[in-house]
């Protein structure tokens, strides 16, 4: 059986760790390997989409970075249990035209024992931004260490 770690029961620094790894994955932008987090029966929404297994879900992933250009993710974890996690988060992102967003959320996740995630139930705004008014700089990819947090930006 493949493990995808850090494993529930989650501790904080743990919690902290498996969010991290989530938006170093989805900052990679790469459908195929951010799905392989998530059970083969994974249970999403997003917004006014239902994932009901994992193709689902990379079929979601796909059409999403297709749209959403230039994305750039900081996620925070909120709150922890055993086997739960919810985070806040916000991500930048420019459409086919060149007009900016910035995407605020948070997200519900609940892990089976191997460290895969199970359900992710997601509620996201879209804030129209001009570019000037970015803040999320660094190369495509993952998001540099030493890179403000949400808390830090003030966001």
């Amino acid at each position: 059986m493949n493990t995808r770690p850090p494993l529930p029961p989650f501790t904080r620094e743990s919690a902290i760790e498996k969010v991290r790894l989530a938006e170093d994955g989805w900052n990679s932008r790469d459908p195929a390997k951010v799905a392989l987090a998530y059970t083969l029966d994974t249970q999403w929404r997003n917004r006014a989409e239902f994932a009901t297994n994992r193709e689902e879900a990379q079929a979601f992933l796909e059409r999403k970075w297709k749209k959403e250009l230039e994305y750039r993710l900081i996620k925070e974890l909120w709150a922890f249990t055993d086997n739960r996690i919810a985070v806040r988060y916000a991500y930048e992102w420019h459409d086919d035209s060149g007009n900016w967003f910035r995407s605020y959320g948070n997200e519900n996740w609940e892990f089976e024992p191997d460290g895969l995630m199970k359900r992710r139930f997601a509620c996201v705004n879209d804030m129209p931004i001009k570019e000037s008014e970015r803040l999320f700089h660094w190369p495509l990819g993952r998001r540099p260490d030493d890179h403000p947090s949400l808390s830090d930006l003030g966001l």
